[in-house]
């Protein structure tokens, strides 16, 4: 069972991620929409609260650091 830290990380980087994607496709963006789902999947495979915050931070980043 994961520590209330973790869960909180899930939580907030899923929310976020929802809004990528909710944006991405109404803007048919595809980046937001591709690190949407990536938010949204990824907790599935990271355990650590560290990589969780880091690779959820770097998913946040990727649209506006990426984008031409």
């Amino acid at each position: 069972m994961p520590d209330t830290g973790t869960l909180l990380a899930i939580v907030l980087f899923s929310s976020f991620g929802m809004g990528y994607a909710l944006y991405g496709k109404r803007q048919q963006a595809l980046l937001p929409l591709l690190s949407g789902i990536a938010l949204m999947v990824y907790p599935y495979f990271v355990d650590s609260l560290f990589w969780l915050v880091t690779l959820g931070l770097a998913l946040l980043a990727a649209p506006f650091l990426l984008r031409r």
